[in-house]
């Protein structure tokens, strides 16, 4: 699903975060954590599946050290792999759904600063945000905080797309009209929503990236 832009109108953009700003791998932390267990990887993705802690997660519902130890008792029951996963251990497995970094689109987004007011929308947890933003400033680039006028982290909102509070909560936290605000997400879902409730909703689908949705911005 995708509208079709409106630049006469369009005074504000969010951007979701992952596999729209940075490239991500779903499945690389369970693979991950699937070789950490010793355990074959359809098992682990099954343990997730049924253990929907992840969502509380992201939701603000745990913490870190709750999911941390929510990972260690999980792998424990079904492995024989060591218990005692020191925090770095599990952050960097569950890091490595973040790819690499492409420093054109930062750089594009710098440029939208001058004309568009500029907002964050992510589904996502502490730890992605931390590494994201040592990535970016190991780069020489601004942190999401100072890249966004403001962000909006579904752990600190408790509440996550696509429900339509979210967008509203943005919306109205920002002071900004839904019909001159654009949004660009990858997940069908969260555009529907963004779109019922009046926002100009874009879809970024591969092999097209958000450099292409935006070419035709000033």
């Amino acid at each position: 699903m995708q509208s079709t832009l409106n630049p006469a109108t369009l005074k504000n953009l969010i951007f979701d975060l992952g596999d729209v700003i940075i490239p991500i791998d779903l499945t690389a932390p369970i693979r991950n954590f699937a070789m950490l267990a010793n355990m074959p990887e359809d098992d682990v993705r099954d343990l997730w599946q049924q253990h929907d802690f992840l969502n509380h997660y992201e939701t603000g519902l745990i913490d870190d050290d709750a999911f941390r130890n929510h990972v260690r008792q999980l792998i424990s029951q079904y492995s024989d792999a060591p218990k005692g996963w020191a925090d770095e251990v599990i952050d960097t497995a569950w890091n490595t759904v973040l790819l690499d970094l492409p420093v054109e689109r930062i750089e594009r987004i710098k440029q939208l600063r001058t004309s568009y007011r500029l907002f964050l929308l992510s589904n996502t947890s502490p730890i992605h945000i931390r590494q994201v933003n040592q990535v970016l400033t190991g780069m020489g680039q601004p942190a999401l905080e100072e890249l966004f006028e403001t962000v909006f982290y579904s752990y600190d909102l408790r509440m996550a797309k696509p429900a339509p509070g979210i967008y509203q909560h943005v919306l109205t936290q920002a002071g900004i009209r839904a019909e001159e605000t654009a949004f660009f997400d990858d997940n069908a879902l969260n555009i529907r929503a963004a779109a019922e409730l009046g926002i100009q909703a874009v879809q970024v689908q591969p092999p097209l990236t958000m450099l292409d949705y935006v070419k035709d911005l000033s």
